[in-house]
């Protein structure tokens, strides 16, 4: 038999929250010493590990309505705790049927996390006042309308939606129905509900109104009482039977469709080829075909044999089964980058095959059509996992389609993935401060050699410059098709390309960044990659780069060779191309290897300071102070080129002066003699010190 005992328990507690409407500073410390003594960590700020001094009544009635607060009898030792902070005069309940419950990440929700906002938390205090005031005297007309104009000014607001019902729910539940999504479901599709009850839900898309919202209260509560076949009286026997009662089954053949939360590799580094492929894929290809295997225990003994000789892999296990035999076309995929980030949506077309020509290691593939891709914040907590079956989770699932939907009615955004803007030599010219001809040479040396190193002392803008070549000659600015490491004295060969790695049980192969990133080169021959490596000279090339070194050469591109670590040849594809930086002024490095000389070509990185993008920089900057700078720095490289032991490849570049802003330009070059210039004269001139102190004196001078 349903227990309802909550009911008085819940009405105590919006009364109780109603004596802190003007004092929610003093509410916030006895939630959190309830949180505290039941065993959960309070809420933090968002952007930081503050206590919240601000809070919502939907949220401190959520705080205590999560899904995954365990067992009823746990529940009722959290709100007896409750109870005794507020000095409850109703007993804790010791059942909770028909209460709706909130996915545990959206149990927050007025954004009091981010800052403290206390004239936007008053309207939702509002809400709660003219909430009990209506239904405790519904025949008050004042109040009514009191409760609409409460009710209209917060209903809009973002990622509040259908919750807003269900806070109304909470507050005076036989008063105010929950349009949950199990609710909203019931109402429109169970065969006890009359046909103009199941058209309005089934056509409700967006929050009704204040006005309408009491009128299909008033409704739901009509029909339950002239229907006879209705034996649900009130709106918690009708919540519960919404959760515990069977929903009406589709009519169609197919079965409901189910949503998953799914990570294409690591960070996401696949999403794109997936995206581009319509595919998806999950890894553990050593063990082949899952086609073949007919349970789950199956696959957990085909992991243990090839992979994991002394652990027990269920988990990987029920993914790998749940992939290959739980998906089913028709079920939607969230695509997720970590536990931060949403990416995409798409629908499954296909049943999984497997791709045995791949390359990749995801060789277990299934055909998406993917309808949504960008970039949306993911609701803090969301699983790690590679794939998680997330259909039961409903708040979590409208959620994440709000997020993807356009203004909530469901109308998907457009499924082409942001095209990259366009870049070519000009918009090179225009970023980079360099001669035409020079960008034609550069251009020319890597066409021809494949690989560069761009050399220049600090500040010539080489980083800067590396990604935009990229650009540039790709056509397209197109991140996905650029990588970036930083070479240093312990960078090695299981870094680069791969290496067994320790874990917990033994040690495990691992592929390096280089690797992966010529394998998705090699997917998409038609276009350029640009691999750049940052202190290029710093590493040691021949550890590094190992038996492949030879690979990198022009002519043997495309040719395979026989990998240290796999029984797997591999080779550079023609589409890569490498671009290495060196700093000039760097007295720790030794000579070059002769091998990275001849394999690469060479590139002298100058200050700009007379190249014509500069010079259109510094008259747009209109200041005299970054005038004579510029012509003090100048003089200053002069010095330098003349000094025997320094020579040109030290001299000052223009980066330090780039990125100033008219209306603070000496405050910033100030900053940028005290604190770089001069520092770096410092490391120059070390054992003359005669040197630093007149150059600081006339770039100091300048700025007079």
């Amino acid at each position: 038999m349903a227990n309802f005992d909550w009911v008085p328990f819940y009405e105590e507690y919006a009364n109780k929250l109603l004596e802190y409407k003007d004092d929610r500073q003093a509410l916030v410390p006895k939630l959190r010493k309830v949180y505290e003594k039941v065993g959960y960590n309070f809420p933090k700020m968002k952007l930081s590990d503050d206590v919240p001094d601000e809070i919502d009544p939907i949220t401190a009635f959520g705080l205590f309505n999560k899904s995954n607060m365990t067992s009823a009898p746990k529940r009722i030792d959290d709100l007896q705790e409750l109870g005794k902070e507020f000095s409850f005069q109703t007993p804790p309940p010791t059942g909770f049927d028909g209460v709706p419950l909130l996915y545990p990440l959206s149990a927050i929700i007025f954004d009091w996390r981010k800052e403290n906002r206390s004239e936007d938390s008053e309207s939702f205090w509002n809400v709660l006042a003219a909430a009990v005031a209506y239904a405790d005297n519904q025949t008050d007309e004042e109040a009514r309308n009191a409760f609409i104009r409460a009710y209209d000014a917060i209903k809009d607001r973002s990622g509040l939606k259908w919750r807003l019902s269900m806070g109304l729910f909470w507050f005076r539940p036989y008063c105010y129905l929950s349009l949950d999504s199990r609710n909203r479901k019931f109402l429109a599709d169970s065969p006890i509900v009359s046909k103009e009850c199941a058209d309005y839900f089934a056509a409700l898309k967006n929050v009704p109104t204040g006005e309408e919202y009491l009128n299909l209260c008033a409704f739901v509560k009509e029909m339950m009482k002239a229907n006879d076949n209705f034996q649900l009286k009130h709106f918690p026997e009708l919540s519960h039977e919404a959760f515990i009662g069977p929903l009406p089954q589709p009519t169609s053949s197919s079965a409901a469709p189910r949503y998953w939360l799914y990570a294409p590799g690591a960070n996401a580094k696949r999403w794109d080829h997936f995206y581009k492929k319509g595919t998806m894929g999950i890894g553990w290809h050593e063990i082949g075909d899952l086609r073949q295997y007919s349970s789950q225990n199956e696959i957990r003994d085909a992991l243990r044999e090839k992979l994991y000789p002394t652990k027990n892999p269920t988990q990987a296990a029920n993914m790998l089964w749940r992939f290959a035999n739980d998906i089913r076309p028709g079920d939607v995929v969230f695509v997720k980058k970590g536990v931060t980030k949403l990416l995409g949506r798409g629908e499954i077309i296909e049943d999984v095959y497997y791709f045995d020509d791949a390359e990749d290691d995801l060789k277990n593939v299934r055909k998406v059509e993917w309808t949504d891709y960008g970039e949306w914040d993911l609701p803090k907590g969301c699983a790690q996992k590679t794939l998680t079956d997330i259909t039961d989770y409903l708040d979590l699932v409208e959620t994440l389609n709000e997020k993807l939907d356009k203004d909530g009615d469901g109308t998907a955004e457009t499924g082409r993935g942001p095209q990259p803007d366009g870049y070519g030599a000009e918009d090179f010219l225009n970023d980079v401060y360099m001669s035409a001809d020079d960008y034609e040479r550069l251009v020319a040396a890597l066409e021809m050699k494949k690989n560069v190193v761009l050399q220049g002392a600090p500040g010539t803008g080489k980083t800067y410059a590396a990604k935009r070549l990229a650009f540039s000659m790709m056509g397209v600015q197109d991140e996905s098709r650029v990588a970036m490491v930083q070479f240093h004295q312990s960078y090695s060969y299981e870094d680069f390309i791969m290496g067994y790695r320790p874990m917990e049980t033994g040690f495990e192969l691992r592929r390096g960044v280089f690797y992966e990133f010529c394998k998705e080169a090699e997917t998409d021959p038609e276009n350029k990659y640009f691999f750049i490596i940052d202190e290029i000279n710093r590493g040691n090339m021949s550890k590094i780069f190992g038996e492949l070194f030879m690979l990198i050469e022009c002519d043997k591109r495309g040719v395979p060779l026989q990998l240290l670590y796999a029984n797997e040849k591999f080779s550079v594809p023609e589409n890569v191309y490498i671009i290495g930086m060196m700093n000039t002024a760097d007295r720790s490095l030794a000579m070059l290897d002769f091998a990275l000389r001849r394999r690469f070509a060479f590139f002298d990185m100058k200050p700009g300071f007379d190249s014509e993008g500069f010079v259109e920089y510094q008259h747009d900057l209109a200041s005299e102070e970054f005038d004579k700078l510029v012509l003090e720095i100048k003089r200053l490289n002069e010095a330098i080129v003349a000094d025997e032991a320094l020579g040109e490849g030290f001299c000052v570049g223009h980066s330090f002066l780039c990125g100033l802003e008219t209306e603070s330009v000496e405050a910033m070059l100030q900053n940028v003699v005290d604190l770089e210039l001069i520092p770096l004269l410092k490391e120059y001139w070390y054992d003359e010190p005669t040197n630093v102190e007149t150059w600081a004196h006339r770039l100091r001078a300048a700025l007079q």
